[in-house]
């Protein structure tokens, strides 16, 4: 799990680039993409989950994403670990070892499943696929199935939930190629909060001994 949070950052807000997209689908997710740009943040409560039935692993973590334009904070305490961007410098903290790796944020590569791209996931290159409409739990969402250009991010389908009352992404599961099923689901969501820039450094004064790396 280590492996998937730390490969990289997806940069908030990309342009939308799918082709071949289901008419439905296409339109409903262009309503996504205007309305989550229209918040000057989001924060939200997620349960990041990975699941492979032929090794018998079923894990979940609680955490927390705070996004700011293309500035994020991610937390997961379950794991110790920490995420953090101010748009142009990634750092990654992980309490186990009490190190910290810094790095520039255009280096990193694309994690599909970095909790900061749950919003903003079905813009990265796949053709989409409007599958139904229904109530889960008290909430009627709309069901999309998204399939990538290519096989570079190695999985075969990602389905997500959106909201139909606020059109925000509920969930988003990956069915990776290996066998490794990963999951976000949104718990709470709040929008247009008022954050302060400093929530988005890295401030290694915080923590006694700790290693940085600076890979800059």
């Amino acid at each position: 799990m280590r492996r998937i949070f730390l490969s990289g950052m997806v940069l908030l807000m990309a342009i939308l680039a799918m082709a071949k997209q289901d008419e439905k689908a296409k339109e409903i997710l262009d309503k996504v993409s205007e309305k989550t740009r229209s918040f000057k943040s989001v924060s939200a409560d997620f349960i990041f989950s990975m699941k492979n039935e032929e090794i018998e692993i079923d894990e979940s973590n609680q955490g927390t994403i705070k996004i700011k334009g293309k500035k994020y904070c991610v937390s997961l305490p379950d794991v110790g670990m920490q995420m953090i961007s101010d748009g142009t410098t990634l750092w990654n903290y992980m309490k186990d070892g009490n190190q910290v790796t810094i790095s520039n944020l255009e280096d990193a590569g694309n994690d599909l499943m970095d909790p900061s791209s749950l919003f903003t996931i079905y813009e990265q290159g796949f053709n989409s696929k409007f599958v139904e409409e229904k109530k889960s739990g008290s909430k009627t969402v709309y069901v999309i199935d998204l399939f990538p250009d290519t096989d570079e991010h190695g999985v075969s389908k990602i389905t997500i939930l959106i909201d139909k009352s606020n059109l925000m992404i509920q969930s988003a599961v990956l069915h990776e190629i290996g066998g490794n099923l990963y999951s976000i689901e949104v718990k709470r969501i709040a929008t247009n909060q008022n954050l302060s820039d400093t929530e988005f450094i890295f401030d290694a004064s915080k923590y006694d001994d700790i290693e940085e790396i600076d890979l800059r």
